[in-house]
């Protein structure tokens, strides 16, 4: 009887639900988290990437939709980022100074050596999807530039009977470069290519200039 009374009710009120608008004014993407594996590129001679180069990167994304369907929008944000380096490619602090030589296998007891960086960062997007307001898995492309203020930059290294850490002035203050994230629903692939150097004028003990740019690959996670 309880059945009977309450089924015209629930089929009302879905039909009701059902019938409800698509908001017009939605938005999309506006938190991010991301995780990337970090390449060197322009590498010095005999340098070579060692363990895991990884990055971590989380922030907000004003979405400014530029079309009435808000499928085309120009995207602005600020966000946090760390990124580690491993290589061979030892720094040392001499003197309120610093110097850089090539690690050799098997000589010099290393078990781990990487600068890494963390950044404030500003991404800057021109946005497409074929998104809808109810619709929750669509297609994105977005591309543009990202912008980074470097708030803290180290060098460690770790041998078997000491460790040597310190902060590395040599690293880039501002660090840019170009973004292109595409995928479907949860999983998109970012990759973030650098447009200037991670050092500052930075050499080798032969001389060899240090022009290492960034080339970083991974995912990125957007969140309503």
């Amino acid at each position: 009887m309880i059945l009977f009374v309450f089924t015209p009710f629930f089929a009302k009120a879905q039909t009701a639900q059902d019938s409800l608008p698509e908001n017009p004014r939605y938005l999309e993407d506006q938190f991010y988290l991301g995780i990337t594996y970090n390449f060197l590129l322009n590498k010095p001679t005999d340098v070579s990437q060692r363990n895991l180069s990884y990055g971590l990167q989380a922030g907000f994304i004003k979405d400014i939709p530029l079309n009435r369907e808000r499928t085309v929008s120009f995207g602005i944000g600020l966000g946090y980022g760390a990124y580690s380096y491993y290589s061979n490619l030892q720094a040392l602090e001499i003197n309120d100074d610093f110097s850089y030589s090539v690690l050799v296998d098997g000589n010099s007891g290393i078990k781990r050596n990487k600068v890494e960086t963390h950044m404030i960062e500003m991404p800057i997007e021109f946005r497409w999807r074929n998104s809808t307001a109810s619709s929750y898995k669509f297609w994105r492309v977005y591309m543009g530039a990202r912008l980074g203020y470097v708030v803290g930059a180290r060098s460690k290294a770790v041998f078997e009977t000491y460790k040597d850490s310190f902060y590395n002035r040599d690293v880039s203050d501002f660090q840019y470069g170009l973004t292109f994230n595409f995928g479907y629903n949860t999983f998109n692939i970012h990759i973030y290519y650098a447009l200037n150097y991670l050092f500052d004028g930075a050499a080798t003990e032969t001389g060899e200039d240090i022009n290492l740019k960034p080339l970083r690959v991974g995912l990125i996670f957007y969140i309503l």
